[in-house]
């Protein structure tokens, strides 16, 4: 069922025992989704912890302080943010693919897996959603608003994607209203790069492909990359943005090689190309102009695969 974030906000308030999940890989918009409405949950009364997620990078595990599930903890109800399909649930909340009641997300490609599905596919940042739904139970605090400015500003890129919005922009103006450090937030996010990072974007600068008169590229980071540069998977975040920063370039994919025969895609469009349409043939999703999927076999079939769905996404208009 289809519900709006007020829906959501009063179905919270009727139950109690929640465990909140984040997506596979995490990212600033489902840690910060999950901790900010863990928090709100508590400051209600609520009992609400976080699934560990595995996957987690130590960029963001300073927010999960004190919100981590204990090993015994029993959940009542189970809550999902940011989370499109069950295909991202990381290995540790397998376990939970068929007890979601609740789903908040705003990634057009969601499925509907849960009870209940509060999708606003408007919306650059899931953590938008959240901020609306937790101004229901009384003013934002510094505790809530932090990690929601690290959702909102991560999946826009520090405010520089397309799919920054006006919301987002007040969004991120109420939360700064409560005091919080956002210019540490920034520093710690965009303006900070380990030499090990930038040693992997000298990699795919030299490996780099260019396609149509250099308006498509495709990158790629391989295992052996990244045992070769000693890279942890920090040194890996967010790593997707680099190549669209490349002059003329339109479409940018980056590839990952994630386990032997495991690809991880990420693709990043402008107007001429829908991301969401590209990556719906390799069976992933997303948003128009940011969207991934995986491919199994090698970055070489990965990169022939991408290629056709571009093509073919490209001929049907």
């Amino acid at each position: 069922m289809d519900i709006a974030y007020r829906e959501a906000a009063r179905w919270l308030m009727e139950h109690d025992g929640f465990l909140i999940l984040t997506h596979k890989r995490p990212d600033g918009d489902t840690i910060g989704c999950a901790v900010a409405l863990c928090h709100a949950l508590r400051s209600q009364g609520k009992t609400a912890w976080l699934l560990p997620n595995e996957d987690a990078t130590t960029l963001f595990t300073p927010y999960l302080g004190g919100v981590l599930a204990p090993a015994d903890f029993v959940p009542a109800h189970v809550v999902a943010v940011d989370i499109a399909s069950q295909g991202l649930f990381p290995k540790s909340a397998e376990g939970y693919r068929d007890k979601v009641e609740l789903c908040i997300d705003h990634h057009p490609s969601n499925e509907g897996y849960a009870q209940y599905n509060c999708v606003e596919a408007d919306k650059a940042a899931c953590g938008e959603i959240i901020c609306a739904l937790i101004k229901e139970w009384g003013p934002l605090t510094p505790q809530t608003a932090l990690p929601l400015y690290v959702a909102v500003s991560t999946d826009t890129g520090c405010f520089m994607y397309s799919n920054t919005s006006p919301n987002t922009h007040r969004v991120a103006a109420e939360l700064m209203d409560t005091g919080i450090d956002a210019a540490a937030v920034n520093k710690r996010h965009f303006r900070t790069k380990s030499y090990v990072r930038l040693r992997l974007e000298g990699r795919i600068m030299e490996t780099m492909e260019l396609h149509d008169e250099g308006r498509i590229a495709l990158a790629s980071i391989t295992l052996a990359d990244m045992e070769e540069l000693h890279a942890r998977e920090e040194d890996a975040e967010d790593i997707a943005a680099f190549t669209g920063q490349l002059e003329g370039v339109q479409t940018a994919v980056t590839i990952r090689e994630v386990a032997p025969g495991e690809c991880k895609l990420s693709v990043r469009t402008g107007a001429e190309l829908n991301a969401s349409k590209v990556c719906a043939l390799l069976g992933g999703g997303g948003h128009a102009a940011a969207s991934g999927c995986t491919v199994m076999g090698s970055v070489a079939d990965a990169k022939a695969a991408i290629m056709g769905a571009i093509r073919q996404v490209q001929d049907n208009g």
